[in-house]
């Protein structure tokens, strides 16, 4: 069942050297503020698994703390690209880094095999593609009842998943809204699990037609963490900061205004600093 600890126990608890993190939420929920207290807690060697890395997996790399990374799309949405990421491949600074890229529907079919562990996926897809020709985890497997040939990728299944929800309720179930993604089966699919959450409430519901409810046996820790997905957005709670996805294109440029951000806003800040981001509760429904 979830316990309900501070962001530092959660991170503490669950995530280890060397682990195989999936930090998931498509668009909005991308959990900041858990990445940071990885960040602040020194983690290394940390494979990263994620269907878009954003600028989050740009200061997991940027600062040394990931080995590789299983991806499908890398870039800072609407600007262009993750400096730190291509520094990272291009010169192995900080560190060399293992990539492994497939595409979405790989990636969201992975973590649906991994939920329901299976060995692997399958699915129609890298048809006139050539990832298969430079990533050997994309195999083929032929369909024993019409011979059809389908394309097959290895089950994820991280060590710990990290998410943000809008709502928990005390017993640790957890409400997620808008988009969904594939939070739910990457939680479900991994060992442990971290959900950060802008409310601790005592009742879910309403829930809008567009949500999930991970129920409590499925989350090993829920914290309480208003503001947690900034500069992404919460549905409901804040919109997203286009401002800083701008911004972070110059500081990430140069390891130097990199490193001074990383040291001001991350190793020298706290999760409550999230907070004056969080805006406005939702309105109630009448």
């Amino acid at each position: 069942m979830a316990k309900i600890v501070s962001l530092a126990e959660a991170v503490g608890d669950n995530v280890r050297d060397g682990d195989t993190i999936a930090m998931e939420g498509f668009t909005h929920l991308i959990p900041y503020a858990a990445g940071h207290e990885v960040i602040r807690q020194g983690r290394k060697d940390l494979y990263l698994v994620r269907m878009t890395p954003d600028i989050l997996y740009d200061q997991l790399i940027g600062v040394g703390a990931a080995r590789g990374m299983k991806f499908s799309w890398g870039g800072n949405p609407g600007v262009g690209s993750l400096h730190r990421f291509r520094d990272a491949v291009e010169n192995q600074w900080p560190r060399p880094l293992e990539i492994e890229e497939h595409s979405h529907a790989a990636m969201a079919n992975a973590y649906e095999a991994g939920a329901a562990n299976l060995p692997f996926a399958t699915l129609r897809g890298y048809i006139g593609a050539d990832l298969p020709k430079v990533n050997p985890n994309i195999k083929s497997v032929t369909c024993p009842f019409t011979g059809e040939v389908l394309a097959a990728v290895p089950a994820i299944r991280p060590d710990v998943t990290i998410i943000h929800a809008q709502r928990a309720d005390r017993k640790g179930n957890v409400l997620i809204e808008g988009i969904v993604g594939v939070q739910k089966e990457a939680v479900l699919a991994a060992k442990r699990s971290i959900v950060t959450v802008e409310e601790i409430v005592d009742e879910l519901n309403p829930p809008s037609p567009n949500s999930l409810v991970l129920p409590n046996w499925a989350v090993t820790s829920v914290a309480h963490v208003p503001g947690g997905a900034f500069p992404s957005y919460a549905h409901g709670y804040y919109p997203r900061s286009n401002a800083f996805y701008i911004g972070w294109d110059e500081i990430a440029r140069d390891r130097d205004s990199f490193t001074a951000w990383i040291k001001e806003n991350v190793l020298g800040a706290r999760p409550e600093d999230f907070a004056k981001h969080a805006g406005n509760k939702p309105a109630k429904a009448a």
